[in-house]
């Protein structure tokens, strides 16, 4: 921590969640202060808490839980792999920059997408998969629409695949297959399940989009729900309901255009969903900055802690 850092830093403190914050300090050099009395199984990552606007410390959505080591995705914004990886190195996690496997996304707005090319391929091009040039496959959970995509995306770099496979073309196994990724279109309820989490999707209004979700996780020793962009939903608090975390979108004021009433949550909608849904933590994301006015209004109407996310940022 340099002096500016360490001068600034505050501490904010709710039942199993120790985070530091540093105001001032860039978002690439945003801490956690570790829990050392005794270790949670089941953190959360923010890697990409922006928007749409080119902002350079704040990347595109996209957010992991991790459960004892193993990373769940959550959104693929632009730069996904890169934000994981230096999540990594900066909050000195377990895990590694190919673990990136198993990918909910939430709806397929190209702020949410932008990095699923960066998935399929920046890994693969970086392992060996033994002697057949066989990896683990990438597991994508989303929308209709989504293996439409994804097929799309892998058609698009096929000389890049066949280069890299042929004999003598590249780092990959010469004869191996190309990135193995299984698109498994959700309709809500429980599309995931493991012996770490259980994964709830749940539909939310965003706009014109027909098929957008947010999703539930419950681990071990957490329940964290995610909103994905939604405008003011019940069903958000519904499925909180008292949750360890939750993190939501939007949370500015001042905007009263149709797109935003129908697409967002203002602050004020967001206060009603807090209110109702009662979560340890508040956690907001998808953020061009962070809005001051419509924090006071959050604040003023929820009594819990809120936290306005910054990229790299651990939530234990």
């Amino acid at each position: 921590m340099n002096s500016t850092s360490a001068r600034a830093a505050i501490w904010l403190c709710v039942p199993a969640l120790v985070v530091l914050l540093r105001p001032g300090t860039p978002a690439g050099e945003q801490a956690l202060a570790r829990n050392t009395s005794q270790g949670p199984r089941t953190k959360l990552v923010m890697l990409g808490t922006g928007n749409p606007s080119p902002n350079p410390d704040r990347f595109g959505p996209a957010t992991v839980v991790l459960v004892d080591d193993v990373p769940y995705l959550i959104d693929s914004g632009v730069g996904v792999v890169r934000r994981w990886a230096a999540a990594i190195r900066i909050n000195k996690l377990s895990a590694s920059a190919g673990d990136l496997k198993t990918v909910f996304v939430t709806h397929l707005h190209t702020d949410h997408t932008l990095g699923l090319a960066d998935l399929i391929f920046t890994p693969w091009t970086n392992e060996r998969g033994g002697s057949s040039g066989r990896v683990r496959p990438l597991e994508v959970y989303g929308p209709a629409g989504l293996t439409a995509m994804t097929d799309h995306l892998i058609a698009a770099y096929a000389e890049d695949i066949r280069i890299r496979t042929s004999e003598g073309g590249s780092r990959n196994v010469a004869g191996g297959s190309g990135p193995i990724v299984k698109t498994h279109e959700i309709a809500g309820g429980v599309v995931y399940r493991d012996d770490r989490v259980t994964v709830d999707a749940f539909r939310v209004p965003h706009g014109k989009w027909e098929h957008a979700f947010g999703f539930r996780f419950r681990t071990p020793d957490k329940i964290i729900v995610i909103s994905g962009d939604t405008a003011f939903s019940p069903t958000i608090a519904e499925h909180c309901n008292g949750c360890d975390i939750l993190v939501h979108e939007g949370g500015i004021t001042g905007d009263n255009s149709a797109y935003f009433r129908a697409s967002h949550t203002s602050a004020e909608e967001l206060v009603r969903v807090a209110a109702t849904a009662k979560p340890k933590l508040l956690v907001l994301y998808h953020q061009r900055n962070a809005n001051e006015d419509g924090l006071r209004i959050i604040r003023s109407g929820f009594q819990g802690p809120v936290v306005v996310a910054t990229d790299l940022q651990v939530f234990e």
